[in-house]
């Protein structure tokens, strides 16, 4: 059987190869790392983590994300599996040591004898003539590569800012002005109820805090970059507090659901959270920080917070450029390229945002292919699963002009016959959610 190309060796490009082998079809996987780096990679492992290592919320009751865990579960995901077999402590959420996660996942691919693994930049898709290929590239695709994937589309991709957090070591956070605890005391066990390293500032630290932020020196925009947008759901901490000084303590710095032992009479003003970056519990990860400062303004800035007043760091933060396709526009209900129909995508290219999403349409793309290739008919999953919601999302209004990433949320979900209304039945709605969906994607995936 003839190979098929993927191209990107991220957890899209990873999880597409994994359906494929494991219905015995050959791959070849391209890889332009390490014979071009990009501003956000560290190794020329597959599957590396870049932006955070949390797979976030991993509550499959309860939550959307939760459900796309436990779906790609069921569909015998690989990243979802090397997630669980690698986590660390985090709460509620699943969060992986991303070194031991990429380095098995490519020991995995690479001892594979139906994957090959080619270590060369693809800046041309016309090499592949009319074999098969998918689009895996992620947010940070190659210069040439876009350019060209704007050549066969005729459709300028979209774009937007994504921006990388910090990661501080351990033994340079002063524990006297800080505490573990999950906001809530959520999880089932003691580890679990203190994933969260928390940083408490009071009014007087909190408005000297963002003084400085504001203040700070930034990256510099290249021309062609000035007007690209940000996605929301992943905005740097200055341009947070350009929208009010308060807006901090409303995301990422909110005190709700947390008691400092040091000061239990003393409510926080603002909280910052670190989350474990690996098993070892010597890297913290700044929880919701990603900034666009330069390095020195970083530094700076981030020991005002008084617990890491003296603070080394493992890697500070950055700031990159991400790209994305009018996938409505340009793709079939096959996710392959209308005017191409041998080229396929998958991952964050196809306009999902977040890690497990992205891992989520490598899965499905590999399904779609396999029942190509064996002349079966393949029906989509029903839009009342998380990886149906997504789909639909992607092949969703053709017209739109807008299309912007989304990561999965009950809002993509068709509704509820009955919905219960209030605040306190929104965990009924959504257990009514994950209930219906786990029985759709079961039939789904036995259909």
């Amino acid at each position: 059987m003839i190979p098929i190309n993927i191209i990107g060796g991220g957890i899209a490009g990873c999880e597409a190869a994994w359906q494929l082998v494991n219905a015995n079809i050959p791959v070849t996987i391209y890889e332009m790392r390490p014979k071009k780096e990009t501003f956000a990679h560290k190794t020329s492992d597959l599957a590396e983590l870049v932006c955070s290592n949390s797979f976030r919320s991993n509550d499959h009751e309860n939550n959307a994300v939760g459900l796309l865990h436990w779906e790609m579960a069921q569909a015998n995901s690989l990243i979802i599996e090397m997630g669980y077999k690698h986590s660390v402590p985090a709460g509620g959420a699943l969060a992986v040591d991303r070194q031991k996660f990429a380095e098995e996942i490519s020991r995995i691919l690479s001892n594979h004898p139906l994957v090959k693994i080619v270590r060369d930049e693809i800046t041309n898709l016309s090499v592949f003539e009319d074999k098969t290929v998918v689009v895996a590239t992620g947010p940070l695709s190659s210069e040439k590569l876009s350019a060209n994937l704007v050549e066969l589309t005729g459709q300028e991709n979209l774009a937007f800012f994504d921006a990388i957090a910090p990661i501080v070591y351990a033994d340079s956070i002063d524990m006297s002005q800080a505490w573990f605890q999950s906001r809530y005391d959520k999880g089932e066990t003691e580890d679990a109820q203190k994933a969260y390293l928390n940083c408490a500032l009071d009014k007087k630290e909190y408005n000297t805090f963002i003084d400085e932020l504001l203040a700070a020196e930034e990256v510099k925009f290249r021309s062609w970059e000035k007007n690209t947008p940000y996605f929301n759901g992943c905005l740097p901490i200055e341009t947070m507090a350009e929208r009010g000084r308060q807006t901090l303590r409303f995301g990422p710095m909110k005190p709700v659901g947390l008691t400092n032992p040091n000061s239990p009479n003393i409510k926080p003003y603002a909280v910052v959270q670190l989350r474990h970056e690996n098993n070892y519990g010597n890297l913290f990860n700044i929880v919701g920080f990603q900034t666009k400062m330069k390095y020195a303004a970083q530094i700076e800035v981030l020991r005002r917070i008084p617990a890491l007043k003296n603070a080394r760091f493992a890697r500070l933060g950055g700031i990159h450029r991400n790209t994305f396709i009018n996938s409505p526009k340009i793709l079939n209900e096959n996710l392959q390229l209308k005017k191409n129909p041998n080229i396929f995508f998958a991952g964050q290219i196809t306009g999902v945002e977040g890690y497990v999403e992205s891992a989520a349409i490598g899965l499905l793309v590999g399904k779609i292919l396999v029942n190509k290739l064996f002349n079966n008919s393949f029906s989509p999953p029903p839009s009342s699963t998380a990886i149906g919601a997504l789909y639909k999302h992607l092949i969703g209004d053709q017209d739109s002009r807008n299309f912007q990433p989304m990561n999965v949320n009950f809002g993509l979900f068709p509704p509820l016959s009955k919905v219960a209304a209030g605040r306190r039945a929104r965990k009924i709605r959504y257990k009514a959610y994950t209930h219906r969906a786990k029985n759709d994607f079961k039939n789904w995936l036995v259909n």
